[in-house]
């Protein structure tokens, strides 16, 4: 028997199982290492390949098809002279599927992430001049795939994408190559440019804001308890804007001119205010908070009203996760301070039903309609958020609100002392 067939089958199979492995090298190479081999003979054929993958492994796939099949008829046509036809056929697809299973599935391909530095610079240098040699016969069959496909096709053919790389991430964090926490931060990023500003914006019901006509005092002062830099300045109502201020050009007022504390007002002192649609994606709106230097902007709903607040570290939060200070240490649901039972803390998230049994008081449902928890039953009779220092009553019993904690300093937990007689609700 002549056996250059058997010789012209292995070397074929042999090929492609190369091949294979250069597509396993290039999916699990680095641009840091990229860089590396540069220098090394193959280097500069290798970047080449590397940053047009699409290109080089269209050509690649094409010539390992080829490869296979050419071997498979090769075998059929050696089987047949020894076998009926249905029993060649029978052969040759049982031995071709564990052949090519072995030689050119699992074995280069584990090779090929195993050794990717050699393989892929081997590899690249074959797939460089493949894809010189067969350019039009790749290009001739891309155009003829992508013609046949529903859908518009790639001018390129097949090639990486979002969902491929998120996977890539995937299996690189499976493999311990990722940590669980840069895991998650890589897709937040690529879940941002989905993200539109209003699921990241601080409400309208939670802002913190400044009336005009206040004094420097009264604007520091809300600056101090509410623990905000940059607070918008109202005119009419919330919906009226004009512009935000910043505590450090207050301070710096009054300490050039300390009778400036009480006469001139924040509406002297204001910077622009940029807005921006609650539609908006928050990759968009982080280019150009970064671009133009913005810390916060106001965010306005589609009839121009105001919708809430969005800061750079709202958007960068969404990344990295919560950002707690050194502050923010826990508080218990509700705690006596002083054997009396004349003093104690809460958590502003407290129910109030569990207050009132806390304080063996009756409260009438009017009193906390529509909210549930003590730092709602605070803005609900404030009209506005409670910040460090508001006071209200409830039951001959007063609830101060502490100080804030995380970023968009909400109250954590209150202070409830008994009251000698009830008095006014004041802030």
């Amino acid at each position: 028997m002549n056996p250059l067939p058997i010789i012209s089958i292995i070397a074929l199979l042999a090929f492609a199982g190369f091949l294979a492995g250069t597509e396993s090298a290039l999916a699990s190479i680095s641009r840091v290492v990229i860089e590396k081999l540069e220098s090394k003979r193959g280097g500069a054929i290798l970047k080449k390949v590397f940053f047009d993958q699409a290109r080089y492994l269209n050509v690649v796939l094409l010539v390992r098809k080829t490869c296979e099949l050419t071997a498979t008829v090769l075998l059929a046509v050696i089987l047949l002279r020894e076998y009926s036809s249905a029993q060649a056929m029978a052969l040759t697809v049982a031995i071709m599927v564990v052949v090519s299973y072995v030689m050119v599935g699992v074995g280069p391909r584990t090779l090929g992430k195993q050794k990717p530095n050699n393989w892929a610079l081997a590899g690249a240098t074959v797939a460089y001049f493949l894809a010189f040699i067969l350019a039009p016969v790749t290009k001739l069959l891309i155009a003829i795939g992508n013609a046949m496909t529903p859908g518009k096709g790639f001018r390129s053919g097949p090639f990486a994408n979002e969902a491929e790389l998120r996977d890539l991430v995937d299996q690189a964090h499976e493999r311990g190559l990722v940590e669980s926490d840069e895991h998650e931060m890589i897709h937040s990023v690529f879940e941002l440019g989905d993200t539109l500003v209003r699921e990241l914006m601080v409400p309208r019901t939670d802002m913190v804001w400044v009336e005009k006509d206040k004094t420097l005092r009264q604007g520091l002062s809300l600056a101090l308890r509410s623990g905000f830099s940059r607070i918008p300045v109202v005119g009419e109502n919330i919906d009226n804007i004009i512009g935000i201020t910043y505590v450090k050009d207050l301070a710096r007022r009054a300490l050039d001119h300390h009778e400036a504390e009480t006469t001139e007002r924040v509406e002297q002192h204001l910077r622009t205010a940029t807005f921006v649609p609650e539609i908006k994606i928050a990759a968009e709106l982080l280019k150009e908070m970064q671009r133009d230097q913005i810390h916060l902007a106001i965010v306005v709903d589609e009839y121009g009203g105001t919708a809430g607040l969005i800061t750079i570290e709202d958007i960068i939060e969404e990344i990295v996760g919560e950002i707690a200070d050194e502050y923010d240490d826990g508080v218990e649901s509700f705690t006596w301070l002083n054997d009396e039972k004349t003093k104690a803390r809460a958590k502003a998230a407290l129910h109030i039903e569990d207050l009132a049994e806390e304080l063996e008081i009756e409260i009438e449902a009017q009193d906390f309609e529509d909210v549930d928890t003590i730092g709602g039953l605070m803005a609900q009779k404030l009209g506005r958020v409670p910040i460090t220092g508001s006071t209200v009553d409830l039951g001959g019993w007063s609830i101060t609100s502490e100080r804030p904690i995380g970023r968009r300093r909400r109250i954590s937990s209150v202070l409830v002392e008994k009251l000698a007689e009830p008095v006014s609700n004041v802030e």
